[in-house]
């Protein structure tokens, strides 16, 4: 009928967790604009899956976690509405992205997907460089022309049926609680990243895992301006070196269980 507005567009935010209170519930507060918050949970053991048991904004499911393309792909088919919000736990959607985010989504000329620029905060102090500075990612999308590739287990990549644009306003990520929660992370990464070579035929080799991260540091800390972050950029760049030499570690540790796993089935 003339004069009536197109109904208004329905999004879905969808978060993957595990053992992540104490950031999940600025996740949920900031996501609350929302027309479905969905998460789904890996079994946490700190309570996460209880807290969101008991939200009444909060749909949750328990998945095991295989790696984080599987478990995003997962939490996609869960989701009710086409506009997808992606975030982690440990991201803040501000006020004035979630205006720019509803704006998006209602206008006509939407992309079928946008790239979000993140604010990376170093326990409670913004990290301006190490590298950082540049990182964007698919946060928002249409979920009936994206899905995530299987050919990244981690750092999953969308593939869009479409245009991709990017919004203006930033994302908060929390990404550094404390040095061993961001080690962990970052080894975790390291092994996923080296079962990735490993599916891809890639060879263990000695040289590479000298250079590698050493490179990695270099251009993070001196390339990147890291060095501008003072010892928080110390401690980012050496963190993600060391999630490249845990790569090739874990490399060199499946190719030998590879190795006697062929010997033990031989004839």
């Amino acid at each position: 009928m003339a004069g009536l507005s197109a109904p208004k567009q329905k999004i879905s935010a969808l978060i993957i967790t595990y053992n992540e209170m104490g950031y999940i519930e600025k996740c949920i507060d900031s996501v609350s604009f929302a027309d479905e918050i969905l998460v789904v949970d890996s079994f946490s053991t700190d309570g996460t899956f209880e807290y969101l048991q008991n939200h009444p904004q909060v749909k949750v499911i328990q998945n095991p976690f295989e790696n984080f393309t599987a478990q995003k792909n997962f939490a996609l088919k869960q989701a009710d509405n086409d506009w997808i919000l992606f975030v982690d736990a440990d991201e803040i959607v501000g006020d004035k992205l979630q205006k720019e985010i509803i704006d998006t989504v209602n206008d006509a000329n939407a992309c079928e997907a946008y790239w979000f620029y993140r604010k990376f905060m170093f326990q409670n102090r913004p990290l301006h460089f190490s590298g950082w500075q540049t990182d964007k990612n698919h946060r928002l999308f249409r979920k009936s022309k994206a899905r995530f590739t299987d050919k990244k287990l981690v750092h999953e990549t969308l593939d869009v049926d479409g245009n991709s644009c990017i919004l203006k306003e930033r994302l908060t990520h929390y990404c550094y609680k404390n040095y061993e929660d961001y080690k962990g992370k970052m080894l975790k990464y390291g092994q996923l990243k080296a079962k990735e070579a490993f599916y891809k035929e890639k060879q263990f080799n000695y040289m590479l895992m000298i250079i590698k991260p050493s490179w990695k540091f270099f251009n993070h800390f001196i390339i990147r301006l890291g060095f501008l972050d003072g010892k928080k950029g110390v401690i980012i760049s050496y963190l993600n070196a060391l999630s490249v030499l845990e790569r090739y570690r874990e490399l060199k540790r499946l190719e030998k269980k590879n190795e006697l796993t062929y010997y033990l089935v031989m004839p």
